[in-house]
């Protein structure tokens, strides 16, 4: 092993309305926030996922894949219907694709990430 995984950075427009929907979806606390830069996760010396204002960002077109989907979250779930429900309330946008298992939304900048059920 050559280190351990620190977190995942993902680039925004809005750092912190981004970092408020996946708390939202993941569960996780605001462990940094500054204006270009916000940390969620389940505490500060954990790993975490963090926002950051990219002045260019420019949104994923997935699933045409012109601007690529850059990064997405497999979010599991218990209840693909009760969750389906509760992140289109807070944002999300339902795809096209999926299955029995998994269905695919994306983030309010554009980001996909699926929700998935076993």
């Amino acid at each position: 092993m050559i280190g351990r995984w620190h977190g995942l950075v993902v680039d925004c427009p809005d750092p912190s309305a981004l970092a408020e929907f996946y708390q939202r979806l993941l569960g996780m606390v605001r462990v940094q926030d500054e204006p270009d830069w916000v940390v969620i996760g389940d505490a500060p010396d954990r790993p975490g996922v963090a926002f950051q204002r990219a002045a260019d960002f420019r949104a994923p077109t997935w699933p045409d894949g012109e601007v690529p989907q850059q990064m997405h979250f497999d979010v599991r779930v218990d209840d693909l219907e009760a969750a389906e429900a509760t992140v289109l309330a807070i944002g999300a946008t339902r795809q096209p694709g999926g299955g029995d298992r998994f269905r695919v939304y994306t983030d309010p900048v554009g980001h996909p990430f699926c929700l998935v059920s076993w």
